[in-house]
C-alpha cells in the first residue's frame, strides 16, 4: 500500500508540474518574453505601442484585406516595422485573428493549434476563439503540441499588438513546425474552408533573412519582397523548403499567401522594410524586417488573361493532347508567364461537329494554370466517362474550349445568382455537380431551370437546392475557345 501511494503521490507532482509549471496545458498561456521581447510593465508597454501606432502613416486598403505580414524580434529592433502592419488594418471589423508564427523552439511536424484559453500580456488576456480554432483543427488534421506553443516568441511577441488594434478580437495561435509543402498548403486549404464569412484576418509572423552582412541581407530581403509582391507562390516555395536563408516564417507566409490566392485575385502592399542594424545592431550580423499587406482587388476577381495568352493556353491544351495520345505522358512543362503558374481553378471542353466530345477539370486552385489545363486537357479527351476516348484521327475534328474559374462564393440567397455570369456548383450527401456559366445560355435556361439541372447533374432531386444542409456555391469564368 505504501508503495502504491508513493507512486501516485509521484503521479501527481509529476501532473502538477506539466499543468503549473512544466508543459502548459491549454488554459491561459503566461506571457514568457515580457521584459525581453517588448516591455513587461503594462503602462510603460501600452505607452511604446501607442507610440509605435502613432508614428505609422500608411494609406487605407483598397479592397478586401485577407491578412498581414509583420516580423516578431524585439520591439527596439522591428517595433515600429510591426506597428506599420497593424495600423493598415486598425479599424477594420475583426472578430477573430488566425496568428501563424514558426517553431524557434520545438522541432515537429505539422501545426501546433491552441485550441482553448488565452494569452496572457502585461494588457491583460487575450481569449482563444475556441470554435474557429476547433473548426481549423478539424479540417486540418493538426492538434494541440505544448512543447511547440510552452515558450515560442513568434505568436507571443503579436498578442500586445492585437489587444491595441483590435481589444475585443479574439486569437487562434498556431505554430508552424517543419515548414514542408505538404504543412503549408494543409494550413491554406483548412483556412479557405474556415474563413470566408467570419470577420477574421490572418497575422504571418515572420524575419526575413538572418546574420548576413547589411548589404547581403538587404539584397535578399530584396529579391524575397519581389516575389511575394508578384505572388510567385512556386519559386518561394521552393526555396522555402530548400531552407534557404529568405524568411525564418515562410511557411506562414506562404500559408496566408496560398489561402488569399484561394478567396480572389490578391494583391500585396508592401508597407514598411527595415533591418537590425538601422536601431544599432551589428552591421555584420543583420535581421531583417518587413510589413506587408495582402489584400483582394474587389473590381478584379478574375484571372486578367490578354489574347495572346489565351491562344497560349489553348495551343498548350492541344499539345498536351496530342503528346498523351502518342506517347501516353503527360506534357512536361514549366511556364515562364507569373500567371501561367498562378493556381487557378479551370475546365476544358472538347466538342466535335458541334457536339461535346468531353468536358474535365478542376473547380479548386490547386495547381498551377498551365497545369490544370494539361491536366484538365488530357482527361477530357481520354477520361470522361460519357464518351469513349479520344482517338489521334479525331485530333484535325476537334475545337477546345477552356474556362478559367473565378474563385469559389457561397451563395447566400439565390437572387445572387446572375444567369450566364454564374457557374455553380451544389454540394448535399456525398454527391456533386457542376456546370458552367456558358452552358446556361447555350441552353436558355432561367435560373430555376439551372438550379434544376444543376442538382440532376449531381444526381441529386430537382429541388435539392433547396435543402438546407446543401451547398450552393457561384462562380464567374474567362471562357475562349479556338
Amino acid at each position: 500500500m505504501k508503495r502504491q501511494s508513493t507512486r501516485a503521490g509521484l503521479l501527481l507532482i509529476i501532473f502538477l508540474f506539466f499543468i503549473a509549471g512544466g508543459l502548459p496545458a491549454q488554459g491561459i498561456r503566461k506571457a514568457v518574453w515580457a521584459g525581453q521581447f517588448y516591455e513587461s510593465d503594462p503602462g510603460r508597454l501600452s505607452l511604446l505601442l501607442d507610440v509605435y501606432l502613432e508614428a505609422a502613416q500608411v494609406s487605407p486598403p483598397s479592397g478586401q484585406v485577407v491578412g498581414i505580414i509583420v516580423p516578431h524580434a524585439g520591439y527596439v529592433y522591428s517595433g515600429q516595422v510591426a506597428a506599420m502592419g497593424y495600423k493598415f488594418i486598425k479599424g477594420l471589423d475583426v472578430d477573430s485573428v488566425v496568428v501563424i508564427g514558426p517553431s524557434h523552439q520545438y522541432g515537429f511536424n505539422g501545426c501546433s493549434i491552441y485550441m482553448k484559453g488565452g494569452f496572457e500580456t502585461p494588457l491583460g488576456v487575450t481569449e482563444v476563439d475556441e470554435n474557429l480554432a476547433r473548426q481549423l483543427a478539424q479540417e486540418s488534421g493538426f492538434d494541440y503540441i505544448p512543447e511547440a506553443q510552452a515558450k515560442e516568441h513568434s505568436i507571443e511577441v503579436q498578442i500586445p499588438f492585437i489587444q491595441k488594434t483590435f481589444p475585443k478580437a479574439k486569437i487562434v495561435p498556431v505554430v508552424m513546425g517543419y515548414q514542408t509543402g505538404k504543412t503549408i498548403t494543409t494550413l491554406s486549404e483548412a483556412l479557405s474552408r474556415v474563413l470566408p464569412g467570419k470577420k477574421a484576418l490572418v497575422v504571418a509572423s515572420t524575419d526575413m533573412s538572418h546574420f548576413l552582412p547589411r548589404k547581403e541581407a538587404n539584397q535578399v530581403d530584396n529579391k524575397t519582397i519581389e516575389l511575394i509582391k508578384a505572388f510567385d507562390l512556386q519559386t518561394l516555395m521552393k526555396k522555402v523548403e530548400r531552407g534557404e536563408n529568405l524568411m525564418c516564417g515562410g511557411g506562414p507566409v506562404l500559408s496566408l499567401m496560398g489561402y488569399a490566392q484561394k478567396m480572389g485575385r490578391p494583391k500585396v502592399s508592401v508597407l514598411s522594410y527595415s533591418d537590425s542594424a538601422s536601431s544599432g545592431g551589428p552591421e555584420d550580423r543583420v535581421v531583417g524586417y518587413l510589413a506587408a499587406a495582402i489584400y483582394l482587388d474587389d473590381q478584379s476577381i478574375l484571372l486578367d488573361l490578354t489574347e495572346e495568352e489565351k491562344r497560349e493556353l489553348l495551343s498548350l491544351a492541344r499539345k498536351a493532347i496530342e503528346v498523351y495520345l502518342e506517347t501516353g505522358n503527360l506534357l512536361s512543362f514549366e511556364p515562364e508567364n507569373p500567371k501561367f503558374r498562378q493556381p487557378a481553378g479551370a475546365f476544358v471542353t472538347i466538342k466535335e461537329n458541334q457536339g461535346l466530345r468531353g468536358c474535365i477539370g478542376f473547380a479548386e486552385p490547386i495547381l498551377p494554370l498551365a497545369q490544370t489545363i494539361i491536366q484538365a486537357a488530357v482527361y477530357a479527351a481520354t477520361q470522361d466517362p460519357r464518351f469513349p476516348p479520344l482517338r489521334k484521327s479525331e485530333l484535325p475534328k476537334i475545337e477546345i474550349e477552356i474556362s478559367v474559374l473565378g474563385p469559389l462564393q457561397p451563395v447566400a440567397n439565390v437572387s445572387e445568382i446572375k444567369v450566364g455570369q454564374h457557374g455553380l456548383i451544389i454540394k448535399l450527401s456525398g454527391r456533386s455537380g457542376l456546370l458552367l456559366p456558358q452552358v446556361a445560355t447555350e441552353y436558355q435556361w432561367d435560373r430555376q431551370t439551372f438550379l434544376q439541372e444543376l442538382c440532376r447533374k449531381a444526381g441529386l432531386p430537382d429541388n435539392a437546392w433547396k435543402n438546407s444542409q446543401a451547398r450552393l456555391l457561384k462562380f464567374e469564368a474567362v471562357v475562349f475557345h479556338e
